[in-house]
C-alpha cells in the first residue's frame, strides 16, 4: 500500500465549523468566482474522492472519464485551481488545500492586491511586474 504524504502539510483542510464539508468560504471569499466551470467540477470531484487530508491519487484518464473532460480541459481546470490556491498537484497526487491563507501562501482571489493603472499599463506593454 502506498503511503500518502501531503504536498503542502501546512495547508491540510479541516472540516469547517458550519454543516457542510464544502467550506462556505468558497462563496463568501469569492474563490468560486475565480473558477471556470470545469475547475469547479474538478474541485468538487477532488473534495469528494479525497481522504481526510484532502489527498487523492486519481489519474488523468479516470478524472477525464468521470467528468467528461478532454486532456486540455482537465489541464486548464487543474491550472486554474492551482493558480487560485485551492489545490496542489504533484503527479500523481492531488491535495485539496485549506482555505486558511497564511502570510507565506499565495493569496486567494479575495486577498490579491489590486493593481494600479500604471502597473496594468506596464504589464500590457510587456514590462516586468
Amino acid at each position: 500500500m502506498t503511503t500518502k504524504t501531503p504536498i503542502l502539510p501546512e495547508r491540510l483542510r479541516k472540516v469547517p465549523k458550519q454543516f457542510s464539508w464544502l467550506d462556505h468560504r468558497l462563496v463568501r471569499d469569492c474563490h468560486i468566482e475565480a473558477c471556470s466551470h470545469p475547475a469547479a467540477a474538478l474541485y468538487l470531484f477532488l473534495v469528494t474522492v479525497g481522504d481526510g487530508m484532502g489527498l487523492s491519487y486519481y489519474g488523468d484518464r479516470s478524472i477525464m472519464k468521470r467528468l467528461a473532460m478532454d486532456v486540455n480541459t482537465l489541464k486548464s481546470a487543474r491550472d486554474n485551481l492551482i493558480r487560485i490556491g485551492l489545490i496542489a498537484w504533484k503527479k500523481p497526487l492531488y491535495q485539496v488545500l485549506s482555505l486558511d491563507v497564511h502570510s507565506s501562501d499565495t493569496p486567494g482571489p479575495s486577498k490579491a492586491q489590486p493593481l494600479s493603472l500604471g502597473e496594468i499599463l506596464k504589464k500590457a506593454a510587456g514590462g516586468a511586474s
